[in-house]
C-alpha cells in the first residue's frame, strides 16, 4: 500500500520524469549532460540552464556566489528600465547668465559626444553670437566619483570614469605619425586637456596611438566638456572671451535657453550597453538610476541601493554583492540562481541582446573570469535562459555551452 507521503514522492518523480513534453532532451539525456558538466566545471565555476518557464533543467553550483564580470550588465539594464523608465532621455541644459556667460548643466548623459555637440551649438547659434564666461555644472552627480574595480591613471577605456557633465564617454583617441600628434576621430578635435595627458603619457610609455580615459580629478572631466563646447562655438561663428570654468546654475539669475535630449531613449541605451559592452555606459544609467531613486546628487551608494531595493523587492534576491554596475570590479558576487531570475524579468527585453546562432547572450571577460548569460532559442523559438559562470583560470565557457545547447536541440 502507498501511504500519502509516497504517494506526493511519486507525483513529484512523475512530473520530474516527464521532461520530453517540455524540452527535446529526455531525462537519460540530461542526467548525462548534467554529469558532463559537472566534470568539466571546478568549484569555482557554475552553471545553470532552465526551460521556459524557469524551471531549471541542469544547474551546477547554482547557490555558489561568483564574479560575473560584465554579464553584471543585464542587472543594471534591469535596474535603469525601472528607475528611468524605457522612454526616459537624457537631458543636458544650456542657460544665459545676465552678464553674457554660458552655463552648461549636465545630468549624467551617457552620448553627449561630438557628434550631438555640434547638432548643440548649431541650436544655441541661433539665438547668440557671443558668450562671456563657459560654466560647467556637474553637481548632478557627487564628486570625485570613484568606480569601483578601476585603476587611476590607467590607459584603457574600460576604465574611464563618470560625472554628470561627460563628452566622449570620458575618453579621447588619439595618434602619432611622423612626431605629430593628432586626433584619431576626424569629428573630435584634440583639446589642450588631451595633448597635456599625451605628453604626461608618452613619458611613461612608447603608446603610439589608442583611446585614454581622463581622469576623475581636478575637474579634468567638466573642464575637458567645456573645451569641446569653446571650440565647436567658435567654430559655429559665436565668440567666446572670456574663460571656462566650473560652478553651478544661479536660479534667477540664469535662463534657460535650451533643454537638449539624448536622441537614444533608455531602451535604445540598454541595446547598445549590452551590444558594445561599455563599462561607462553602465554606471552613467546606474548612477542616474539611484539619482532618480534617492534624489541627486547621484552617489555609488544610493546607485548600489537603488539596485538591491529593486533585486529584494521585484527579484526576491537579498544576498546580492554588488558595489558598480558595469562588472569591472572582482567585489561583485552573483549565484546562478539570481541570474535565471534576471534572465526571467529581462525575457521580454531579450532582443536588445545580442543575437547569433538561435542564442541571444551577454559575455563576461575578467583576468582569470569567463562568463556567458542570456537565452537559447529551440526549434519551435522557446527562449530556454542559461548562465555560465567560470572563475577558474584558463577555463572558458564554449566547452559548457556546447552541452547546453544539445539538451534542447
Amino acid at each position: 500500500m502507498i501511504n500519502g507521503k509516497n504517494q506526493v514522492r511519486a507525483v513529484i518523480l512523475a512530473a520530474f520524469f516527464f521532461i520530453p513534453a517540455l524540452f527535446p532532451c529526455s531525462a537519460k539525456g540530461a542526467s548525462s549532460s548534467l554529469q558532463e558538466i559537472k566534470r568539466l566545471l571546478g568549484s569555482k565555476d557554475a552553471a545553470l540552464l532552465a526551460d521556459p518557464s524557469g524551471r531549471v533543467i541542469v544547474g551546477v553550483n547554482t547557490d555558489k556566489l561568483l564574479v560575473p564580470a560584465s554579464t553584471l550588465k543585464l542587472l543594471t539594464a534591469l535596474v535603469a528600465r525601472h528607475y528611468l523608465t524605457e522612454g526616459y532621455r537624457f537631458k543636458t541644459e544650456f542657460y544665459v547668465r545676465d552678464d553674457g556667460s554660458l552655463v552648461i548643466k549636465g545630468y549624467g548623459d551617457p552620448f553627449l559626444v561630438s557628434e550631438e555637440i555640434q547638432n548643440i551649438v548649431l541650436v544655441l547659434s541661433k539665438q547668440m553670437n557671443f558668450v562671456r564666461h563657459i560654466i560647467l555644472d556637474d553637481t548632478y552627480f557627487t564628486k570625485p566619483l570613484p568606480i569601483p574595480g578601476t585603476i587611476v591613471n590607467s590607459l584603457q577605456p574600460y576604465d574611464a570614469p563618470c560625472g554628470a557633465l561627460s563628452v566622449n564617454f570620458n575618453s579621447f583617441g588619439f595618434k602619432i605619425q611622423d612626431n605629430q600628434v593628432s586626433s584619431a576621430e576626424p569629428q573630435t578635435p584634440l583639446m589642450d586637456i588631451a595633448r597635456f595627458k599625451i605628453t604626461s603619457i608618452r613619458k611613461r610609455s612608447n603608446m603610439e596611438s589608442g583611446r585614454v580615459p581622463l581622469a576623475d580629478g581636478n575637474d579634468e572631466i567638466p573642464l575637458y566638456a567645456g573645451q569641446l563646447f569653446e571650440y565647436f562655438l567658435k567654430e559655429a561663428g559665436i565668440r567666446v572671451n572670456g574663460g571656462i570654468r566650473t560652478g553651478s546654475v544661479e536660479p534667477g539669475r540664469d535662463m534657460l535657453v535650451y533643454r537638449h535630449e539624448t536622441p537614444f531613449d533608455v531602451s535604445e541605451i540598454i541595446t547598445r550597453l549590452l551590444k558594445n559592452s561599455n563599462n561607462f555606459m553602465a554606471n552613467q544609467l546606474l548612477l542616474a538610476s539611484g539619482a532618480a531613486a534617492f534624489g541627486p546628487p547621484a552617489t555609488m551608494e544610493k546607485a548600489i541601493l537603488a539596485a538591491k531595493t529593486y533585486a529584494a523587492t521585484y527579484l526576491k534576491m537579498d544576498t546580492l554583492a554588488m558595489v558598480e554596475g558595469s562588472g569591472i570590479s572582482r567585489d561583485n558576487r552573483l549565484s546562478a540562481a539570481m541570474f535565471l531570475k534576471i534572465l526571467m524579468a529581462f525575457k521580454p527585453c531579450h532582443t536588445w541582446m545580442r543575437h547569433q546562432d538561435g542564442e541571444y547572450y551577454k559575455t563576461g571577460t575578467l583576468t582569470g573570469v569567463r562568463a556567458r548569460a542570456g537565452y537559447l532559442e529551440d526549434m519551435d523559438g522557446r527562449l530556454f535562459p542559461f548562465v555560465v559562470l567560470i572563475n577558474t583560470p584558463e577555463k572558458n565557457t564554449e566547452a559548457i555551452m556546447k552541452r547546453l545547447k544539445r539538451l534542447i536541440r
